[in-house]
């Protein structure tokens, strides 16, 4: 599956925006059937209102702790960041996911607490995750991107999905309507080809090339 990539500028997307409304305004007269439209989770998180300042989160005592364990350039490194992890799944399941990556380290594997505690939490970007003004926020993961991604489909036509991607080569596929390989939607935004500074493109057109079609 070969496919054109256009990455779309749109404004700085705020808190209580609608998503769907935000794809159609910058999609228009440019998606058409066959197309997939791609938004990156951390704007459909901060439209959702998934954004939290810091300064505002008290940390518990444990949170301040468990911080200190994962690698600094992660995204629960700091105690507020830790604090809303908690938050999100709950004293027992962070606790199980510690244990998990300690016991996981001396096996020599990485990964365990995530897999224990829940993916989603990978999803969070801590303080300098994403675009200003947000680069002061945390920025949880995205609220059940599968029902915005079907709205999307259902409302505009274009099959559409969530991603979460880094500068380190890794796409997570959130959520997706279209009937591919997940594998080769990776692969295609492997790259990320998402603008999170101020190229601000957290739309990403996917476009069959036309031998493809």
């Amino acid at each position: 599956m070969e496919m054109s990539r256009i990455p779309l500028r749109t404004h700085i997307i705020r808190p209580g925006e609608d998503i769907v409304a935000v794809v159609s305004r910058y999609t228009a007269g440019i998606a058409e059937p066959g197309d997939i439209i791609c938004i990156g989770e951390s704007a459909l998180a901060i439209a959702q209102g998934r954004a939290v300042q810091p300064q505002k989160v008290k940390p518990r005592l444990l949170a301040r702790c468990l911080c200190k364990f994962p690698d600094p350039e992660g995204s629960l490194a700091t105690p507020a960041a830790m604090e809303m992890a908690f938050r999100e799944a709950g004293t027992a399941r962070i606790l199980l996911g510690a244990a998990a990556a300690a016991l996981g380290r001396l096996a020599g594997r990485r990964g365990d607490f995530f897999r224990v505690a829940g993916r989603h939490l990978a999803q969070i970007d801590d303080i300098g995750g994403t675009l200003p003004p947000y680069d002061d926020y945390i920025v949880l993961g995205p609220a059940e991107p599968h029902k915005v991604v079907e709205r999307i489909k259902a409302t505009l036509g274009i099959d559409a999905l969530v991603a979460d991607v880094n500068d380190m080569r890794r796409a997570d596929i959130l959520a997706c309507t279209a009937p591919h390989d997940p594998a080769e939607l990776q692969r295609l935004l492997a790259d990320n080809p998402f603008g999170n500074d101020d190229q601000q493109t957290p739309l990403v057109l996917l476009k069959p090339l036309p031998a493809a079609r």
